[in-house]
């Protein structure tokens, strides 16, 4: 078993390449063997990138330039990987890294063989490694068959496959990134679970992010949080830090626990009388083999939302894609409005991806997917041009969203470049800037601090108010609350 790792950072801080803003800087602090540590920060503080940096993943001289110390046991991160080679699995396994993007995690084709992966790297003996597999998959709640593809995981149970591979490895620094982002409600009180029983059972030192700051409060000894502009803005225990800076930290953009919104909340609707899209005995398939959902019928309020809802693998983004006419019919059938027809017809499937542009938009699970220009500046301005907008039309638009997204200071900034949160608003106003009268959104507030969820979902509500329609997946229930219209709940098949 590794021992718990000490951690420590002195003036330490990292830029990426070609970035004029340093990701995070002048971050000081000594976090103790066993300590249980909860990082927050407004999006772009920097968290995810600390992270990399004692995972030792962030690169040479050629992807950025570091600042200062960053020691894990009085080593150096990238160090400490180097030289664990020869060193056997007490000093091999001393750091897993749970990332940000379920995507990234998978490496084997097999759950089985992913979550093994790991043990044998570190040259665990192959008659225990069966027991690791069953015992870190039985503990994040990921029931499904050793042999199951990963590609056919949903994005939330590919975080849950990340997690029990790292767990497998038992490792005396676990570093989590956003591990419940994609969660089902039950899935988020699983994964806390099962990680509370590994720090209990191993002592390892955890460093978490977590948006969800209610979910986690009551299991870390320690929170420390990141200020925007460099060094900490806090750092204590959870009840000093969430009772002395509580205003403070959500005035930052942190979310603080039992700290309300306040904002307006839209009716829910009972009965949909002028329906944007119909479907009729639906049937969906994310490989037009395998039904995820069948026998739908659903009609798509005009000029409200409809938020999905249900557990994880439950189908809700195939459904969605469905919706958007970028998936086909299994069986049955898509109709829109005739108002809303394109040339081939009234099956959004059928359209051409102009006819879509207007009509309806998509924000994919994965932001990466979507991005096609170098700048965040010229990636919103795709929809409005292909539009036929002037360039002063254009401009008004870009630096609008721009501003009420907070993005402004990285218009010139490569979309990839970005964190996770500022990902995911820019994937959503993408959307935004082409105006279209349907707009299908899979977790359109993944990984946003305060601020962010609050810009995002008031801007949802004024595309609402001016008549156009939201189809939101999401397992965050005040999206649900603040949006109104319908809420369709998924169940698993």
């Amino acid at each position: 078993m590794t021992a718990p790792a000490r951690v420590s950072a002195n003036g330490w801080g990292w830029r990426y390449a070609g970035r004029r803003l340093p990701a995070v800087s002048d971050v000081t602090f000594t976090i103790e063997p066993g300590e249980r540590v909860l990082l927050l920060g407004a999006s772009g503080a920097g968290k995810s990138t600390l992270l990399a940096g004692l995972a030792g993943v962030l690169g040479d001289a050629e992807e950025g330039e570091r600042r200062g110390a960053l020691l894990i046991d009085g080593v150096p991160p990238e160090g400490r990987r180097a030289a664990a080679s020869g060193e056997g699995e007490s000093r091999r396994g001393a750091t897993g890294l749970v990332l940000q993007d379920p995507d990234a995690g998978v490496v084997l084709s097999r759950v089985g063989d992913d979550v093994a992966f790991g043990c044998e790297n570190l040259g665990v003996p192959a008659e225990q490694i069966p027991a690791r597999v069953a015992q870190s998959l039985d503990a994040v709640g990921l029931d499904v068959p050793l042999d199951r593809p990963t590609k056919a995981l949903s994005g939330g149970q590919k975080q849950r496959l990340a997690l029990a591979g790292v767990l497998a490895m038992r490792p005396g620094l676990l570093l989590l990134d956003e591990p419940t982002a994609n969660l089902d409600p039950a899935g988020v009180r699983e994964v806390r679970d099962s990680v509370a029983r590994v720090l209990d059972d191993t002592g390892a030192t955890l460093v978490v992010v977590e948006h969800r700051t209610e979910v986690w409060a009551d299991l870390l000894t320690r929170v420390i949080v990141l200020a925007s502009d460099g060094g900490l803005l806090a750092d204590g225990s959870p009840e000093e830090v969430f009772g002395r800076y509580g205003d403070v930290l959500a005035d930052a953009g942190v979310w603080v626990p039992h700290h309300g919104i306040r904002m307006p909340v839209l009716d829910h609707v009972d009965e949909v009388t002028d329906a944007v899209l119909v479907t009729d005995a639906l049937t969906v398939s994310r490989d037009g083999r395998t039904p995820v959902q069948s026998g739908l019928d659903l009609r798509v309020p005009r000029g409200a939302a409809t938020v999905i809802t249900g557990p994880n693998g439950a189908g809700k983004s195939t459904l969605a894609l469905t919706l958007a006419g970028l998936l086909p019919e299994s069986d049955g059938a898509v109709t829109a409005a005739s108002d809303l027809a394109g040339r081939s017809g009234r099956r959004p499937w059928r359209w051409s991806s102009r006819e879509l542009l207007t009509r309806i938009g998509t924000v994919f699970q994965e932001p990466e997917h979507q991005f096609l220009a170098r700048t965040l500046r010229d990636e919103l301005a795709v929809g409005p041009r292909a539009l036929g907008k002037s360039d002063t039309q254009v401009d008004a638009i870009v630096d609008d969203l721009l501003e009420r997204l907070q993005l402004a200071p990285l218009a010139l900034a490569n979309p990839f470049t970005l964190s996770g949160g500022q990902k995911r608003r820019l994937s959503v106003a993408t959307v935004l800037a082409s105006a279209p009268q349907v707009m299908v959104l899979d977790e359109p507030t993944f990984g946003q601090d305060r601020r962010g969820w609050i810009g995002l979902v008031e801007l949802l509500q004024e595309e609402i108010a001016a008549g156009r329609s939201v189809i939101a997946v999401s397992h965050d229930e005040a999206v649900a609350r603040h949006l109104g219209g319908q809420r369709l709940e998924l169940v698993a098949s």
